[in-house]
């Protein structure tokens, strides 16, 4: 992919004025400095200070590590082609790293953003501009930190529209809304993971979950709720991102149909669901057809946590309210709310037929460029396990005696102490190894009884695949400390759902039922509560991926491992140099 320099073009007054205007709704938004054109492409540059803020919820104020003061973040907009460059400048005591979540980061992987994996942090201070280009994507994305549990209050969305004279593959909506879905806690995040990385337990719950914020009416002390006012017998498109640390929600508007048609920014064909269900690090566009007439009533939007697993979630439900506008203005007074019926929290079944209504929308323009044949097949186990305590400590783990761990095929992965991209660029692979084990080492029952020993090994291993190499995972959920759903992230690459289900996989026959026609194509996926997922995608991206958990909790116990894809031949498949302001160690 070559990049090309775009010049600034000095703008009169009045001519800047008037760009202004045309482009406030689309474009405004805090940070944003200046949009520059060449060819109909455009380079977008935002200015990012990472401050602390004094935020209240729950009659709760604290200080709190914020982008431009703002929480949730500023919003990004962009159009499919354009370049985008973000100047991050780190003004608290925190190192941070910023993820453009889906983005797929074609050789520009020094802009990907996970600590410790492409960059090295950037420390209080300093600053650093990432520096990328949408190639091929339109949808709904989001950035957010990865630095420890910074992305509980470091999130935002990204929006990318389609090119200039290029439509949606569905009804033009009135309006775009983004919905952001959060937590809030009232103690500090960092303060939580940290105690429970030293104790070994499993850590504090958040206090709410949040839209666009606000905890809303239900939960105790509460006196922010997000309100969306529509009008009637219009069509809105609605950007939901769940930016949650730790669960996976369910949604639903009361009395409404949402027509989902677009997942982790790639169109899908259209189904409709009173109920969504979003794991964290997913995206999804939904339509929402208001009522032809004033209905008299205002409806709640809610959103809980579906959970399966063995230890404490927050069990609470956050509410925003959806509100007609009333003819001339009238104050919606004394008006009946209606709330909707969400799942049952650890409705499983629910969750799976939802997950297989998502197909790839495999249109002349739009095609599902499935890989049909694989070049190298990996099976990944994923689930809990535990690490020694240490010596003359005692632990919160389980019995009492262990810390709680989290492992991809029994590995527990340690971050170097140099980013793995610098490392590899530059030949020095002496903090990390390229035996990450491709299948299990020890097979056993994945989904039956959890076998006696728990114990998982720890270090920094990676898998080397050559360029252009045709890839099937196959992601089994294990039982050994109860079984539970995973949203497994992939760093650089989309990927096609093949195929999923219940049990342990069989290799004999389940790859005889997987969908090579019409698959979705994600980013995030659930490895489902018991069960397992196969994905497919090329590695036609060279640089150090990151594929973790996005549980923030199981990330900090180790559910990660590093894809290295190797340069290819030509020029334009090669991972260019760094950049000269990469965060140093």
């Amino acid at each position: 992919m070559h990049i090309k320099m775009i010049v600034t073009v000095p703008l009169s007054k009045a001519l800047f004025a008037a760009f202004l205007f045309v482009t406030t709704f689309l474009l405004t938004s805090p940070g944003f400095v200046l949009a520059t054109s060449q060819h109909g492409s455009v380079t977008r540059h935002y200015k990012f200070d990472i401050r602390l803020a004094n935020v209240t919820r729950l009659c709760h104020t604290k200080s709190m590590v914020t982008v431009n003061g703002k929480f949730p973040g500023p919003r990004i907009v962009v159009r499919e082609g354009d370049r985008l460059l973000v100047k991050v400048v780190n003004h608290v005591p925190n190192n941070i790293s910023l993820h453009w979540h889906g983005v797929r980061q074609l050789r520009s992987g020094w802009s990907d953003g996970p600590s410790y994996i492409t960059q090295c942090p950037i420390q209080t201070g300093q600053s650093y501009v990432y520096n990328f280009t949408i190639v091929g994507q339109r949808g709904t994305l989001f950035w957010h930190a990865h630095f420890s549990w910074l992305r509980a209050t470091v999130y935002g969305p990204l929006i990318l529209l389609p090119r200039h004279n290029e439509s949606y593959p569905f009804q033009k909506p009135y309006k775009e809304v983004p919905i952001l879905f959060g937590e809030w806690w009232n103690a500090d995040p960092e303060a939580v993971i940290a105690q429970a990385l030293q104790t070994g337990g499993g850590p504090n719950v958040s206090d709410a979950y949040t839209i666009n914020g606000f905890p809303g009416p239900l939960y105790n002390c509460s006196k922010d709720t997000y309100k969306l006012k529509v009008k009637p017998g219009k069509t809105y498109l609605l950007r939901l991102i769940n930016a949650a640390l730790n669960d996976e929600l369910f949604f639903s508007i009361a009395n409404h149909t949402l027509i989902i048609v677009e997942a982790d920014a790639s169109y899908i064909k259209p189904f409709e669901s009173n109920t969504i269900i979003l794991g964290p690090g997913q995206t999804t566009n939904v339509l929402l057809k208001t009522k032809p007439n004033y209905p008299n009533s205002t409806f709640y939007m809610l959103a809980r946590p579906y959970f399966t697993g063995q230890g404490t979630f927050d069990n609470s439900t956050v509410a925003g309210i959806l509100e007609y506008t009333k003819p001339n203005d009238q104050t919606n007074l004394n008006l009946p709310i209606l709330k909707p019926v969400l799942p049952v929290i650890n409705d499983t079944n629910f969750v799976a037929n939802f997950s297989n209504k998502f197909l790839s929308l495999n249109s002349p323009k739009y095609p599902a460029n499935v890989p049909k044949t694989i070049d190298k097949n990996f099976f990944f186990i994923v689930g809990l396990g535990t690490s020694p305590c240490p010596k003359n400590q005692t632990c919160q783990g389980p019995n009492n005696s262990s810390k709680f761990a989290a492992s991809m095929n029994n590995v527990s992965f340690a971050l170097p102490s140099i980013a793995l991209l610098q490392q590899h660029f530059f030949g020095a692979n002496n903090g990390f190894t390229t035996d990450f084990p491709v299948v299990p080492l020890r097979p056993f029952n994945y989904t039956g009884t959890p076998p006696n020993n728990t114990l998982v090994s720890n270090g920094t291993k990676t898998v080397v695949i050559p360029y252009n190499t045709r890839v099937q995972v196959i992601l089994q959920d294990t039982s050994i400390l109860g079984a539970e759903s995973h949203p497994l992230h992939l760093h650089g690459f989309n990927f096609f759902v093949v195929g999923q289900g219940f049990g342990n996989f069989n290799a004999s026959s389940d790859p005889a039922k997987f969908n090579l026609v019409d698959p979705v194509e994600r980013n995030t996926v659930a490895v489902p509560s018991g069960g397992w997922v196969a994905i497919r995608f090329l590695a036609d991206n060279p640089g150090v991926w990151l594929m973790h958990c996005h549980f923030d909790v199981h990330l900090s116990w180790g559910l990660r491992m590093a894809w290295i894809v190797e340069d290819g031949k030509l020029p334009d498949q090669k991972l260019p140099p760094p950049p000269k302001d990469l965060p140093k160690c």
